[in-house]
């Protein structure tokens, strides 16, 4: 086990027994919703996953090490804290080494769920390219981090104010495989479809997890897209979506936004441009996620 590692008895005893378990995200919690909705919504998912009958695995980093699995003071923290960095791979050794608070990304979570032997984590949106990368470069890190780690990631496909063909295109090139969850194209985050086609599709926990292990039996390293649509009576419309987004990019073009401070400020954006409707949809996307992923995960033990 790393040393850096400091797994919850819960999560441990889980993982130990070959029980499914679900990591979860913390950056949603200290830069994707404001309080106290971001509190209740990071309760409410590891209930969810609780109900199902999988344990949460939610990850962050304090005091020097990887926490996975947190307690409510420390859930708190992260939720009320101001100055909470912001943690992808190549953030990580820093925070670790100053004994800082960080909150993990996509990509973060991913590497600290696999060092803990979690193989299903679930969220929002991944990180993709962002619109403009021909000039910018501005690609996340999620993308390549999805190529070199095998752990599967429950989501309602990229965040919307991405470029969606860019962010398939690289998925495909780097060998990620998009699994649509009951659909054949990519969801588009607050709405149901890209009208982007997929490769594959899968309309079950099990048949995910029966590709899940085909992929680990071949070992390859990458980790795997399980892009779920967010639920019909949550989604918004196309056009009223693509008008904010249109006019938040305005907005941080004009403001000098860059980096990674972009995706949470087109996010906030969002939700004072629809009316906090958008709040609403992100928070029933990631409770949709996290059911999906706690049965994915149970259909894996299974097959164990």
């Amino acid at each position: 086990m790393n040393s850096l590692l400091s797994i919850a008895p819960e999560v441990s005893a889980a993982l130990a027994a070959g029980r499914p378990v679900v990591a979860l995200e913390s950056t949603i919690i200290s830069h994707g919703m404001p309080y106290p909705q971001n509190l209740e919504m990071a309760q409410r998912v590891e209930g969810i996953i609780r109900e199902e009958g999988a344990v949460p695995a939610t990850i962050a980093v304090a005091d020097g090490r990887i926490h996975v699995g947190l307690d409510e003071a420390l859930l708190h923290r992260l939720a009320t804290a101001k100055g909470v960095a912001k943690l992808s791979r190549r953030d990580l050794a820093g925070i670790l080494a100053s004994g800082g608070l960080g909150a993990t990304t996509v990509a973060a979570t991913m590497i600290a769920a696999h060092l803990a032997g979690i193989r299903v984590f679930a969220t929002g949106g991944i990180g993709g390219v962002h619109r403009g990368a021909e000039t910018s470069f501005d690609v996340s890190a999620d993308l390549d981090e999805l190529a070199r780690t095998p752990v599967a990631v429950v989501c309602a496909g990229a965040k919307s104010i991405l470029d969606l063909p860019k962010t398939l295109e690289y998925l495909e090139t780097r060998g990620v495989p998009v699994i649509g969850y009951g659909t054949g194209t990519l969801p588009a985050f607050f709405s149901r479809s890209s009208g982007l086609a997929l490769a594959l599709r899968r309309d079950t926990p099990e048949e995910v997890a029966a590709l899940l292990d085909a992929q680990a039996a071949l070992g390859f390293p990458a980790g795997a897209v399980i892009a779920n649509p967010i639920p019909e009576a949550h989604a918004l419309p196309e056009a009223e979506i693509d008008a904010a987004i249109t006019s938040a990019l305005a907005d941080a073009g004009r403001e000098g936004v860059g980096g990674k401070d972009v995706t949470p400020y087109l996010l906030a954006r969002i939700v004072a441009l629809t009316g906090g409707r958008s709040l609403t949809a992100n928070i029933a996307l990631v409770e949709h996620n996290a059911r999906l992923g706690a049965r994915i995960a149970k259909a894996l033990a299974a097959r164990a």
